[in-house]
């Protein structure tokens, strides 16, 4: 699957996705993606939530009820300062090393990340290493069969896209058992305003009959907590720090 050239793996800017969720057509996608989001996750009382990839446009959901809530950016994809109001939650990261304890997350939220990663396994693996016990993932990604992913006009027409049976079995490689599963974004990526008025019943006819056909997949998975060998490699592993943005030390302290 990483061999696919003609999907290569490609970070889109983060001025880029900022601008998409900007307009009409990327507020939209976020609507309808955080109401998949929030069926998955209807309760983070007390719980530390991480976003890796650029998730900023859907954690906020989650700001009034979770015990922490991080923004992970990386490098290769750019940081913006987020909230606009209060500390920066945000921090820029290496993908395949990130800057926090092991065990440290409850709820870990990929989204355009996937996709636009050349080391899926190690990214992959620094997911596993950082969720607790018992946490859970939920993963974002283009569906390789919906009209989203041939069209470049959004983040989600760039990188590499999965099918839902291409994605079960990469979070199965890497200890992860999928346990949920959804798509969203049903409406073709238009900005006519009569369209997207129509989005919501547009969704809600997509999922219950053409549930294949998603802009993108949504896969919910918990962490094999049995497999030994990934807490070896992780312990054995040489750590290295990149300076992140201000407010981040203060959130996991």
């Amino acid at each position: 699957m990483n061999g696919d050239l003609s999907y290569p793996a490609m970070w889109t800017d983060v001025v880029d996705l900022r601008d998409f969720y900007g307009d009409s057509l990327g507020q939209s996608a976020q609507r309808l993606i955080r109401r998949q989001l929030r069926a998955l996750w209807p309760d983070v009382s007390g719980q530390r939530v991480l976003g890796l990839g650029f998730a900023t446009p859907y954690l906020r959901i989650f700001l009034a009820d979770a015990e922490r809530v991080i923004a992970a950016m990386p490098a290769s994809q750019g940081v913006l300062p987020w909230p606009p109001e209060g500390p920066g939650l945000t921090a820029l990261v290496d993908e395949t090393d990130l800057p926090l304890p092991d065990r440290s997350i409850d709820r870990l939220l990929m989204v355009h990340a996937l996709e636009a990663t050349e080391q899926v396994r190690a990214m992959m693996r620094e997911a596993w290493r950082v969720l607790a016990d018992g946490g859970r993932l939920v993963v974002v990604a283009p569906n390789r069969r919906g009209i989203w992913a041939r069209l470049e006009r959004t983040p989600f027409g760039n990188g590499r896209p999965y099918t839902m049976g291409q994605l079960n079995r990469l979070l199965r490689d890497n200890m992860f058992t999928p346990i949920h599963s959804a798509s969203a974004l049903f409406l073709p990526p238009t900005t006519s305003r009569m369209l997207l008025r129509s989005a919501p019943a547009v969704e809600r006819i997509g999922q219950r009959w053409f549930e294949t056909f998603g802009g993108v997949i949504i896969v919910e998975a918990a962490k094999q907590i049995y497999a030994g060998s990934a807490v070896r490699e992780a312990k054995g592993k040489r750590r290295s720090y990149l300076p992140v943005a201000e407010g981040f030390s203060r959130v996991m302290e």
